[in-house]
């Protein structure tokens, strides 16, 4: 069976995935879900890589699946790795040489005083789940989002986008557009929230299911 690598996103660690990876052990999986460095200002893009490389050691037969600010790391864990299907799940998609995505992109959610980080990202998630991930969520640094994006081209990986159509924070709309105007694909879609492997891992796990086996891995 298959490696799968779950790479969270921003201001976060490893127990995003927490109701995600025993399902995919269920299937007979391995699971590795590392902590990323995410208050460390010293930490940049290199440094993520590196934390997740560390967390695979020798595994092979790997799927990428890579949160929110992990689109950032994904396709540069899949330039330093061979993969064998690398997924953005609500993603952030970077370009070679890109430093400030959010203008680029015109990412159109404003994050101004009033910002509710329950309302937008926690609307769909169960409220024992919530109650949990106060302890889960932390500052994050602004050095991965700060530094050019390092790679010159996209990996060399079959690449497919997951978007939850309930996203307030990168809303479905607009992903769409970013998906293929930067990777040239039409997103795969599920019902949820920004944080879908919290509020629907059983979804989840089953679409991420099907686009490993359309991808033979």
């Amino acid at each position: 069976m298959s490696t799968y690598v779950l790479i969270h996103g921003a201001g976060s660690d490893g127990w995003y995935w927490h109701r995600v990876a025993p399902l995919l052990r269920e299937c007979g999986h391995d699971v590795v879900a590392p902590d990323l460095p995410v208050g460390d200002e010293r930490a940049g893009l290199a440094a993520y890589t590196d934390v997740v490389l560390d967390a695979i050691g020798d595994r092979d037969d790997l799927v990428i699946v890579a949160q929110s600010l992990g689109g950032f790391v994904g396709p540069l864990v899949c330039a330093r790795r061979p993969a064998r299907l690398l997924v953005l799940l609500n993603a952030m998609v970077p370009r070679p040489g890109e430093a400030d995505w959010w203008a680029a992109t015109g990412h159109p959610v404003e994050v101004g005083p009033d910002f509710d980080p329950v309302a937008m990202f926690l609307h769909d998630v169960p409220p024992e789940v919530v109650a949990e991930s106060a302890a889960h969520a932390g500052p994050q640094a602004d050095t991965p989002m700060a530094e050019p994006w390092p790679l010159e081209r996209w990996p060399d990986v079959p690449t497919r986008f997951v978007l939850a159509r309930q996203d307030r924070f990168f809303p479905a709309d607009w992903q769409r557009g970013v998906v293929r105007e930067r990777l040239g694909i039409e997103p795969d879609e599920l019902d949820g929230g920004h944080l879908v492997a919290l509020s629907r891992p059983e979804a989840l796990v089953e679409l991420l299911e099907r686009l490993r086996a359309e991808a033979g891995a």
